[in-house]
């Protein structure tokens, strides 16, 4: 079970410290809820705490992860279908496993891509939460400011 200060991600939202818990009445039932605050903006996600196996809520990767994480971006692309619609089906699933590798993996795939041909509206708006994502684990895996860890990736991914 988390406690108050440990970092957590939240699948789909991204990485966050637990700043509290709180009991909430809604719809007539108190529960607790763990108060999770994101890196890198002002959002507070509220998090039910008999949910949190369900929702599969997991530790921040550990600063050893991290190498594997930088070489798995530097990495070639994947094949993904020439079908935009096949496409982003596959890599929301990615995206709501939780894995750090899998969001990394749609990450790089999706920045290469927009360099060759510019994407769609829905892919860019996917890569833009498959970033934040991305970055929030990163920034507080290494305490590094959000600009930093967005830094990190985009070299890697784009060989800058």
């Amino acid at each position: 079970m988390f406690v108050v200060g440990d970092k957590i991600v939240y699948p789909m939202h991204g990485a966050g410290i637990i700043e509290d818990v709180e009991e909430k009445k809604i719809l007539g039932e108190t529960k607790e809820y763990f108060v999770l605050r994101v890196p890198g903006g002002d959002m507070k996600i509220m998090i039910p705490v008999h949910n949190v196996e369900e929702i599969g809520i997991r530790s921040v990767i550990s600063e050893e992860e991290i190498a594997p994480l930088f070489s798995m971006l530097e990495g070639p692309s994947s094949s993904m279908p020439d079908n935009w619609n096949r496409r982003y089906r596959e890599n929301m699933e990615k995206l709501k496993t939780g894995d750090i590798f899998q969001v990394a993996e749609v990450v790089r795939n999706l920045l290469r891509a927009d360099q060759i041909k510019k994407l769609s509206t829905g892919e860019k708006k996917m890569l833009t939460n498959a970033k934040q994502i991305l970055i929030s684990e990163i920034t507080l895996c290494l305490g590094c400011m959000p600009e930093d860890a967005e830094e990190q990736v985009l070299s890697r991914v784009l060989n800058e």
